[in-house]
């Protein structure tokens, strides 16, 4: 396969591992990368290393979202951490500072072949927002997602024939849930003529905490009994903290909004009422609190009722299994692509390259 050239939008949690996963990827080359405040551009390829440690603990994701507010030089934006006047991807000597960093990413797309969105998704439809941007631009290649909700999904399809009109290939909910066991579920449905239900089951371990890995947490926070996504993005760090600390630092989720659901019962695999999704969250330890298990149920043609089920090892840690997928779908996307394939995909329709 030909050498990738791809973008990075968003440099929080999941955009940083994108990049240092991407290292350990054959033919993939990160040539941009932009936050908030600024934009790294380098089509010969940017140096990662140089720009994760630039950058580490000076994160500003949230490219051109909400006001921040300033406290002793100390900034908060999106509830992500910035330290000095040179926030986030500025710090790096191979970028540049602009108010406008997703429009400076897009003025060099004609030499992008795809773009990852790992950007906060505390508006329905921001991911969709941005994706119309690129389509306005004239972009033709691939845009690819880590979203979790259902309800995005639709928006996503309503573009579908621009998409395709533009010559786009998108890949939506394409991380880990949805996304990796997603096309797990599709895979263990195979045995079956009828689905009766997909539970899937997640555990993440994050020694790190709220800290280094703001936008994951607020967005599961809003999952819980009494929020929404509305809350967690207007709550306070100390809010948060607080929910954190109101669980010991180990949360437990049930029935969450996850578009696990949507996605496979667009791929035919079963009814989105028959898809759960739920976890638990440990801010206190690397160590996954449960192991992460996709278990589908169903009736085969010769009358019997089973049990499939996919575990992912306990070893493997979140940025393994969102990043690793994400990037799989890129290379999937690519090749699709490059054969003509555009409009919406979910990560049920097609199998992410390695």
């Amino acid at each position: 396969m030909h050498e990738i050239n791809f973008a990075v939008l968003g440099t929080g949690g999941i955009g940083r591992r994108m990049l240092d996963v991407s290292t350990h990827k054959a033919g993939l080359t990160p040539v941009a990368a932009c936050d908030r405040h600024g934009v790294a551009i380098d089509h010969d390829g940017l140096d990662v290393e140089e720009l994760l440690a630039a950058t580490e603990g000076n994160i500003a994701s949230d490219p051109e979202g909400r006001d921040a507010s300033t406290d002793g030089g100390t900034a908060t934006v999106g509830g992500v951490k910035q330290t000095g006047e040179d926030a986030g991807v500025v710090a790096s000597a191979q970028a540049t500072a602009t108010e406008t960093p997703i429009d400076a990413v897009i003025a060099e797309s004609d030499r992008i072949d795809a773009v990852l969105i790992a950007l906060p998704n505390f508006e329905h439809d921001f991911i969709p927002r941005v994706a119309d941007r690129f389509a306005a631009a004239d972009y033709s290649g691939v845009l690819v997602d880590v979203l979790k909700r259902s309800r995005v999904i639709g928006m996503l399809d309503e573009r579908a024939e621009t998409f395709r009109e533009q010559g786009i290939t998108f890949v939506c909910g394409a991380g880990a849930t949805p996304g990796f066991l997603t096309g797990a579920a599709a895979i263990a449905a195979q045995s079956f003529v009828e689905v009766e239900s997909v539970d899937i089951w997640w555990g993440v371990g994050l020694r790190s905490g709220y800290e280094d890995n703001r936008g994951t947490v607020r967005e599961d926070i809003a999952h819980l009994p009494g929020y929404d996504i509305d809350d967690a993005r207007e709550m306070s760090d100390a809010e948060i903290a607080a929910v954190i600390d109101e669980h010991d630092g180990v949360i437990e989720f049930r029935d969450m909004e996850h578009a696990d659901d949507v996605l496979l019962e667009r791929a035919g695999i079963c009814d989105a009422a028959d898809v759960t999704v739920g976890g638990i969250l440990d801010v206190t330890s690397d160590e996954k609190p449960t192991t992460t298990t996709v278990r589908v149920t169903g009736r085969t043609f010769d009358g019997e009722t089973g049990t499939n089920t996919f575990q992912l090892d306990d070893a493997t840690s979140m940025a393994a299994n969102v990043n690793g997928p994400a990037l799989g779908y890129v290379k999937a996307a690519v090749r699709r692509n490059r054969a003509g394939e555009y409009g919406v995909f979910g990560p049920a329709e097609l199998m992410p390259g390695f």
